[in-house]
């Protein structure tokens, strides 16, 4: 059944509080044009942005995202808001793979240059940047230093080199360090379940590292200032998280907490079992989750930061240059996949509180002059990366103060799911995929398992040039350029 909408605007449609779901103590908004919607409805997203307005403590509305799919208890580009002392923490509303993220870092490569190295290039990041599931990185730790990685973030991989200094670490979301992270609040299970030998590895489903070509510049002025120059200019985005051992095993450790414990805080009873939560967030349990979270976060900043390092050293080996000749620079990096404490307008008279917003499959996009954002970018706004598919494009934006009044300063993270799966790999074979879609453009794959290919082939996923533009037209952030990949790295 599809939950009764009302049309707010041609981009927003509305749940009301009440009818649909007696629990709901909030609206659920949706941001989506026709046909976005339209994908929304055949799957549980809908229904899904209904149940977290039922939960208790959340303020203003339940988002779902122009890139939502179905998800655990959220779904997948779900924005939620929570009163810090009467709402909840939800560990399956902020996902299995804690800080799943994007990194873009740019070059003062063109198309021209890479073309005649692209498939040597690829086939060297591949060999440095071990994908798919289960697969180890070039560097092992001892359990002493991956507790260090936890809880220094990416401060413990500059100390080793892994890195160019502060640099580097101006350009991570949270500088790459997320104060309050606990290594001694994530099992000893979660750190034997290859965290301590994975980092510097993409993991396999959606994550990625891409060689990309700007295609497409909305805004020269901002697009400079973000060290995008040119139509034809080379750019690298680098798509991964916590990895599938450490930062799933937090999650489900502390789901298991919170199912266990949730009748004994009060009889809370959700419409959902996924949606299980610890109330109020002042509990010891909901406050180890949540220093458990930062250090799975912190993980995988550094994660990134290793694998930026080997991707860098890639470069060097097949171009004969030092990464810094090449002009190997983060743009940025953020997280989508993350809880934030944050203060925001929660009603129409402006009243303001501090709110803990869970960002589910969505990016943080702050508007200038927050103090969040790195000193270089703080008079424009926070930039927000969208990737598509390996087949299609990815964007960068800026975040709009009209975010902070829609979405709790919130931005869409990719293109979205539109197919399962299950159901991309029973439709689209792989060589299919890789002949057709990919290399007749021109794109190179390589991947350590070929049911990847299917799983992740172009026609599985929304229409990310929709995504993208329902997120500047509903005053989310402001689209400044788009990128389309030539080499692909999957796991």
């Amino acid at each position: 059944m599809v939950p009764p909408l009302k049309k707010v605007s041609d981009y927003v449609w509305e749940i009301p509080k009440g009818g649909y779901k007696p629990c709901m103590k909030v609206p659920a908004r949706i941001f989506a044009d026709e046909t976005l919607l339209e994908k929304m409805k055949t799957d549980m997203t809908l229904e899904q942005a209904a149940n977290v307005a039922c939960l208790p403590g959340i303020y203003k509305y339940s988002i779902a995202l122009p890139d939502a799919h179905q998800g655990y208890g959220f779904p997948v580009g779900g924005v939620a808001a929570m009163d810090m002392e009467q709402g909840v923490v939800s560990p399956g509303g902020i996902g299995y793979d804690i800080n799943c993220g994007v990194r873009l870092l740019r070059t003062n490569l063109t198309e021209k240059d890479v073309r005649p190295k692209l498939r040597e290039l690829v086939d060297t990041i591949f060999k440095l940047v071990p994908a798919g599931v289960g697969e180890t990185g070039l560097l092992k730790l001892s359990f002493g230093d991956l507790d260090k990685v936890l809880d220094e973030g990416v401060d413990w991989a500059l100390s080793k080199g892994y890195g160019w200094g502060g640099d580097d670490k101006n350009f991570i979301e949270e500088f790459g360090h997320y104060e309050g992270a606990d290594s001694s609040k994530v099992s000893q299970r979660a750190k034997e379940r290859g965290g301590k030998d994975e980092l510097g590895t993409t993991g396999s489903g959606n994550h990625f590292i891409e060689i990309q070509v700007v295609n497409k510049i909305f805004d020269a002025n901002l697009a400079k200032r973000l060290g995008i120059e040119q139509e034809g200019q080379v750019m690298v985005l680098i798509h991964t998280g916590s990895r599938g051992g450490l930062g799933h095993q937090v999650a489900t450790d502390y789901i298991r907490v919170a199912e266990n414990k949730m009748k004994q805080w009060g009889g809370l009873f959700l419409p959902d079992r996924e949606l299980a939560s610890m109330p109020p967030l002042t509990t010891r349990e909901a406050q180890d989750y949540l220093a458990a979270m930062k250090a799975a976060a912190n993980y995988a900043w550094t994660n990134r930061q290793i694998i930026t390092h080997w991707v860098r050293e890639a470069f060097r080996r097949v171009f004969g240059k030092d990464p810094d000749k090449l002009g190997l620079e983060i743009v940025y990096d953020v997280a989508h996949n993350i809880a934030k404490i944050e203060d925001h307008v929660i009603d129409d008279e402006g009243h303001v509180r501090r709110v803990l917003v869970h960002r589910k499959g969505a990016t943080r996009s702050f508007p200038a002059g927050r103090p969040e954002i790195p000193p270089k970018y703080r008079d424009i706004g926070q930039p927000v990366l969208i990737p598509g598919s390996m087949g299609t494009a990815s964007y960068v934006l800026i975040g709009l103060p009209t975010s902070f009044q829609v979405t709790f300063g919130t931005a869409p993270h990719g293109a979205g799911r539109t197919l399962s799966r299950s159901a991309a790999v029973r439709m689209l074979p792989p060589n299919k995929v890789r002949g057709g879609a990919l290399e007749s453009k021109g794109i190179i794959v390589r991947s350590a398992e070929s049911e990847i290919i299917s799983e992740e082939a172009p026609e599985a996923y929304k229409n990310v040039d929709k995504v993208a533009e329902v997120a500047e037209l509903t005053g989310m952030a402001k689209r400044i350029s788009r990128h389309v990949p030539i080499g692909v790295v999957k796991g």
